[in-house]
């Protein structure tokens, strides 16, 4: 059976990515923040409810939505074991040899019977313009029919402001977050691709994001 690639292609809701920024097919844009993950176990009592008081107060101080998306993926371990069995190998002390073969052992073990998974975390941050906006504004009703319009300078124009009041909500996010303790980096463009096509393209990719500065 064949699938037309242009029928699926309806489904996406992704028109381009643009500086880092998803540009969906409404013409609504989005940035992408992956955020570090805290053990509130390892805290004591107190501290728990401080987080907890700060992540309320941060969300009570948002005038516009957000999203959160928790990936969870199964873990590819052979290359780990094949890096242990070079190590393996390289070991003159015959004690170290015994002990990193039953280390590779129990990792192989331990994997076949049970499902080793990442987590990783995401903040949506979404700006939609307003109707008026992607028709132009009210200035555009007092244009002369017979004035020459640039609609590519136009269209960056827009994108540009509609970026910097999406920049303005990531900022006020990324704040919010980081006094929970919560680190926070932006997707750039390639990222972002390798993020939504593993969400199109479940069991294709089994490399998590890395979270780097």
């Amino acid at each position: 059976m064949s699938i037309n690639a242009g029928s699926t292609q309806k489904f996406v809701p992704i028109k381009e990515i643009r500086n880092g920024v998803v540009v969906l097919k409404d013409d609504s844009i989005c940035t992408v923040l992956m955020a570090s993950s805290l053990n509130l176990a390892l805290k004591s009592a107190d501290e728990q409810e401080a987080i907890l008081l700060q992540f309320q107060s941060f969300l009570n101080s948002l005038d516009f939505s957000v999203q959160f998306f928790i990936e969870s993926r199964n873990i590819d371990i052979r290359p780990y074991i094949a890096l242990m069995e070079e190590k393996f190998t390289e070991q003159t002390n015959e004690l170290m040899k015994v002990q990193t073969r039953e280390y590779i052992d129990f990792i192989r073990k331990f994997t076949e019977d049970v499902d080793v998974m990442t987590k990783a975390f995401f903040v949506v941050v979404p700006y939609s313009p307003s109707i008026m906006a992607k028709k132009g504004g009210v200035a555009d009703m007092f244009k002369k029919k017979g004035t020459p319009k640039n609609k590519t300078g136009d269209a960056d124009s827009l994108f540009e402001e509609n970026f910097s009041q999406l920049n303005q909500r990531a900022l006020i996010v990324e704040q919010g977050l980081s006094r929970t303790g919560v680190q926070v980096i932006r997707l750039g463009a390639e990222e972002l691709i390798e993020l939504y096509y593993k969400i199109f393209n479940p069991g294709d990719m089994e490399k998590p994001i890395s979270l780097q500065n």
